[in-house]
């Protein structure tokens, strides 16, 4: 898992969106800003669901490499494409998932409308992301203000992913919270990855959220 290293671990972070969605067996799954795709492996594996591993930063042939080593050339279909310019029809997926990727693009008000539409009625959209538990307000706290970096003001808190979404009128938020001890998965996965003199990279907080366009039925995640 370590030579695909992007940031924290995707995979966990996967483990800990699903928990809170209904993935069947046959589903259609968009993992948007997929990486290396080894979340879109998971989510195959564990669900047996199909999956188009979608990712701007990442060539889709690199990505295929790795597929056809996991022997899941059947189940996930690497895709290389900008967020605001998906190569998918209207209404196709069951469900969409985003792990430490969404926060780029999708604090844009705008984007939501965009991004639903590729998510059948009663289909679920879940994402987990960098987070607070609170919204700062002012300025920034003391023993953060030294580490801090311009990008890190994508990051927010599960409250503000809730009203961000909801007042779109396109989506109902089933749950928006913590991931348990979210940032202490993310210190012993830095820390792994440190020692492993495999990549130096910090951090401080995970947060998502996951909801179903159109209905009552999706889930939703938050974890700072």
């Amino acid at each position: 898992m370590l030579e695909n290293l992007m940031g924290p671990n995707a995979v966990w972070l996967t483990e800990a969106l699903t928990e809170r969605m209904e993935l069947r067996p046959g589903m259609r799954v968009l993992d948007m800003g997929c990486g290396r795709a080894i979340s879109s492996i998971f989510l195959a594996r564990e669900f047996g669901v199909q999956v188009w591993a979608t990712d701007l930063w990442i060539a889709a042939s690199d990505n295929w490499a790795r597929v056809q080593e996991a022997g899941l050339t059947d189940s996930v279909f690497p895709i290389h494409a900008e967020a605001h310019a998906l190569p998918f029809a209207d209404s196709f997926f069951d469900a969409v998932v985003s792990a430490d990727a969404y926060h780029y693009f999708g604090t844009d008000n705008f984007y939501l409308r965009y991004f639903a539409r590729f998510v059948r009625a009663g289909g679920q959209i879940g994402i987990v992301a960098p987070g607070l538990r609170e919204e700062f307000g002012g300025e920034l706290p003391p023993h953060l203000a030294p580490y801090w970096h311009p990008d890190f003001w994508s990051f927010h808190s599960p409250t503000w992913w809730r009203t961000h979404w909801e007042r779109t009128g396109l989506v109902t938020t089933e749950v928006a919270d913590l991931v348990p001890r979210g940032w202490e998965h993310w210190l012993r996965w830095t820390v792994t990855a440190v020692t492993s003199r495999k990549r130096r990279w910090s951090g401080s907080m995970r947060g998502g959220i996951s909801v179903s366009p159109g209905s009552s039925h999706g889930r939703s995640r938050g974890s700072g």
